[in-house]
């Protein structure tokens, strides 16, 4: 189903009944990815799962974004479908958007972070090597001989030099994604005042178990989970193991049970 928000069409399917909660995908995703978590949730919650803007079935955003655009505009979903104190579930750029939204409003029951993102990536010299590349090439094809193939070139550069998601990004998306990956909010963790639950990869290489033991400590309420044998989508790596786990933490929140 689609409802409009900021002018722009969103897309998300609810199902079930109980305490509500919201399944936010990672970068480059869309609802199928949460497909199976959705459908096992919906047996004992409501369960939201939305394309976020830009991905998916939803419209792109007019200008490149960054998080706290995210969380506005999930704040506004919250309030227009009237949903109380919801339960986040995020993965990747979806944990990243939670960790913004928890902090910024508060209005939370517990999050699930997933491989989440949210703290600035520690960069390898091969990505300035890249950086420095492209801005020599801006810089090159600002000359008058090749100055009229500038925007053709500098998009070939781009190919050549930026990552897979960022190749299959839509310029908008691009600009989103180069935004968001830069910003750092670890300094929003101690703000959040409700139960975390940190759900890792132990072969995440996209959010290393360093990013999820860090904001295990700067959080209030936390704990961190390692899943063997899983890498950055632990949740379908090990789903099993992982909807176990989130059952647990989930246990007195059921529909049935006891505030």
């Amino acid at each position: 189903m689609f409802i409009t928000i900021q002018n722009m069409k969103l897309h998300y399917i609810v199902e079930g009944e109980g305490t509500p909660v919201i399944l936010l995908h990672g970068w480059g995703a869309n609802i199928q990815a949460f497909a199976p978590v959705h459908q096992h949730l919906a047996k004992f919650h409501q369960v939201y799962t939305l394309d976020l803007p830009g991905f998916g079935e939803s419209q792109e955003p007019p200008e490149a974004w960054g998080t706290e655009n995210f969380a506005d505009f999930l704040r506004e979903f919250i309030e227009k479908l009237e949903i109380e104190k919801p339960i986040l579930v995020g993965h990747s750029h979806g944990g990243r958007v939670s960790i913004c939204y928890s902090a910024k409003f508060g209005d939370v029951r517990k999050v699930i972070l997933v491989d989440s993102a949210g703290i600035k990536p520690k960069r390898k010299a091969k990505y300035y090597f890249k950086v420095y590349l492209y801005k020599a090439a801006k810089q090159l094809l600002r000359l008058p001989i090749i100055n009229k193939k500038r925007d053709e070139l500098l998009t070939k550069v781009k190919s050549m030099l930026g990552s897979t998601d960022y190749k299959n990004s839509s310029g908008v998306v691009q600009q989103t994604m180069v935004r968001v990956v830069n910003e750092d909010w670890r300094h929003a963790l101690p703000k959040i005042n409700v139960p975390v639950l940190l759900i890792w990869g132990e072969n995440d290489t996209d959010t290393p178990v360093s990013d999820g033991e860090l904001m295990e400590k700067l959080l209030p309420d936390a704990g961190l989970v390692v899943l063997k044998n899983a890498g950055h989508f632990a949740y379908l790596d090990q789903m099993h193991q992982f909807l176990v786990i989130v059952d647990k933490f989930l246990e007195k929140d059921r529909k049935g049970c006891n505030e």
